[in-house]
């Protein structure tokens, strides 16, 4: 990609890919309700998970964190056999890199488990990426990546998308 006024120089590094689960809550019955990625050539993919019959739990608290009414999962969620598929097609081969690895591994195992399928990529830790010092940076200039982005919607792959643009930013000042 070449650079351009509109291109800052840390897009230009080499991205990981990067997933983000959104959920129903925390704890032992959340499921996933949104998964979204970007890849490293800035590709994003997003889509709501129809909830299955026995997905019931529901925490108000998260729902004012995504903003995600659980009628839009039921009348516009995909079921998690399409999501599943999709996932698998689109990242078949790939280390995928998430900031919230314990929670979205086990939110991606519902999902997996549920369309009775396997993922065809690895989920591993962003944090595994960073050196000391670019972990100790990391809501730092997170922070300023946000705000430079400006309002964007708490959804799965706009968050996925700042965590990318977060970690090139850190690899840039590296460099």
């Amino acid at each position: 990609m070449p650079q351009t006024a509109s291109t800052p120089a840390f897009e230009l590094l080499e991205a990981p890919t990067v997933l983000d689960i959104e959920a129903s809550g925390f704890g032992r019955n959340s499921y996933p309700i949104e998964v979204g990625f970007v890849l490293p050539n800035g590709r994003t993919f997003c889509s709501l998970i129809r909830p299955q019959p026995h997905w019931t739990h529901w925490d108000e608290q998260a729902a004012h964190t995504h903003h995600i009414p659980r009628h839009l999962l039921t009348e516009r969620g995909l079921p998690v056999e399409e999501v599943a598929a999709r996932l698998n097609a689109d990242l078949r081969g790939l280390t995928v890199y998430s900031d919230g690895w314990a929670n979205d591994y086990s939110w991606l195992g519902a999902l997996y488990d549920e369309a009775e399928m396997s993922p065809s990529f690895r989920l591993e830790n962003l944090r595994m990426l960073l050196t000391e010092a670019e972990a100790d940076q990391w809501h730092m200039v997170k922070a300023e990546v946000s705000s430079e982005r400006g309002a964007q919607r708490h959804r799965a792959s706009s968050d996925a998308r700042l965590l990318q643009l977060t970690f090139q930013r850190l690899r840039s000042a590296a460099h």
